[in-house]
């Protein structure tokens, strides 16, 4: 069963998601907490680049370890209140925590990490689960994340490629964007949506977006609240 998919971002009016850049500065920062929270999601997700910077130890050693594993989900920890959804395909990430923010973290790897990757998750008490041989499979990553741990609302909150994914793919049913009165203006600076080189060409199946709500969050500050309706047709396109 597919968990009901929200993507939750907080942008200028521009697009561009690093405050730090935002002019004027501090403009309506301070909300994407308390949002993520009101949202009340089983478990959030990011990709590699955005779950590196939670990390707090080194890559795990590459050399091989005498222990094979299986390759199928190994939890160290079930029955959490929230999970952290990590996208890590080829196991580059070394955590040295196994929660952030009190969240277990559950790495989404593929079945060509290494024994040695695994062998440093477990140390951790890192949960992971494989989708995919060599790519990610998000469709079936969250097949699993709902069959494994019951995770029946997911709040998608990466980077613009993360992002970008999962709107191509055609799994996400809502949107919510913190919109503050702010502009970065300049390049460089990543957006809510973006792609790999690979996926420049890819556009997402949205068949239609509908305003559902706009809530004033205050010093004019929008959430702009929209439910997807996506074409399984134009998954091809």
């Amino acid at each position: 069963m597919k968990p009901y998919v929200i993507c939750l971002m907080h942008s200028s009016l521009d697009g561009r998601t690093h405050p730090s850049r935002w002019r004027p500065k501090g403009a309506g920062t301070d909300w994407f907490e308390k949002i993520h929270d009101e949202l009340g999601g089983d478990a959030w997700v990011i990709g590699r680049v955005t779950g590196s910077e939670f990390a707090k130890g080194k890559p795990y050693p590459a050399e091989t370890t005498s222990e094979k594993f299986p390759r199928e989900p190994w939890f160290a920890r079930r029955g959490a209140k929230t999970y952290g959804v990590v996208l890590d395909a080829q196991g580059k990430i070394g955590w040295g925590r196994s929660d952030i923010g009190g969240d277990p973290i559950v790495v989404v790897l593929t079945e060509s990490v290494p024994d040695s990757h695994l062998a440093g998750l477990r140390g951790e008490g890192v949960s992971y689960i494989f989708a995919g041989k060599s790519e990610i499979d998000l469709a079936l990553a969250l097949a699993i994340l709902n069959r494994e741990v019951g995770v029946k609302r997911l709040l998608v909150e990466g980077g613009g490629v993360a992002n970008g994914a999962f709107l191509r793919a055609g799994l996400i049913d809502e949107f919510n964007l913190i919109l503050s009165p702010a502009i970065d203006g300049a390049a460089g600076a990543p957006f809510v949506f973006s792609s790999a080189d690979a996926d420049s060409d890819k556009r997402a199946p949205l068949a239609a977006m509908t305003l559902e709500n706009v809530r004033e969050l205050g010093g004019g500050v929008l959430l702009l609240r929209y439910l997807i309706k996506n074409d399984p047709q134009g998954l091809a396109g």
